[in-house]
């Protein structure tokens, strides 16, 4: 199956775990740019060492690191047929990236995904997850910090994506199979 998608919504919509159970549906890989950080910084890589400086103060990664991670991991075998992005892309440069990206392979986005919930279950979902995981970059400060930088620079690329028929907005609060089918139907004849 072909499907390439982007998921959208604020930290604690439930991006990465509807992402995973698509990508199993779909066949495609989950690339989740926070996984790609996480991992670099698990391996001590200079690349990770500045992500973690860059993620612990809750600030995003810089665009040019994160643009070459993501066309280095598009160009991957396994993403040939399809993938879904998973945070990525988050500001209007990084979407002119991404296309660019894809002319160069002859091929286009199928569809952007976004989930959408309110701030305080964000807020709640975020907060159990940071006890659960016991993540760093998961306080109070860094948590609000990344939501308002998803509502100035993401939130707005939504109009652009609906412009071009792209956008498929889906409630993303309910029990996560409610919400993964819910994304399903909306996608109907758009992948495949």
């Amino acid at each position: 199956m072909s499907a390439r998608l982007v998921i959208m919504g604020p930290q604690g919509s439930g991006k990465g775990t509807q992402a995973a159970l698509l990508a199993t549906r779909l066949g495609v890989p989950a690339i989740s740019t926070g996984d790609i950080f996480r991992a670099n910084v698990k391996g001590g890589t200079d690349l990770g060492n500045q992500a973690k400086a860059i993620m612990d103060a809750g600030d995003l990664v810089p665009d040019e690191i994160t643009n070459a991670m993501v066309r280095d991991r598009l160009a991957e075998p396994d993403a040939a047929e399809g993938f879904i992005l998973d945070g990525y892309p988050r500001n209007a440069a990084q979407v002119e990236a991404l296309d660019g990206v894809l002319a160069g392979h002859g091929v286009g986005l199928d569809a952007v995904l976004e989930l959408t919930a309110d701030r305080d279950e964000l807020l709640a979902r975020l907060g159990r997850r940071a006890a659960l995981e016991g993540r760093t970059d998961d306080t109070a400060e860094a948590i609000e910090r990344r939501l308002a930088i998803y509502e100035q620079q993401t939130a707005p690329l939504t109009a652009g994506y609906a412009a071009r028929g792209l956008l498929v907005t889906v409630d993303g609060i309910g029990q996560v199979d409610e919400v993964t089918e819910r994304l399903v139907a909306a996608l109907g004849a758009r992948v495949g």
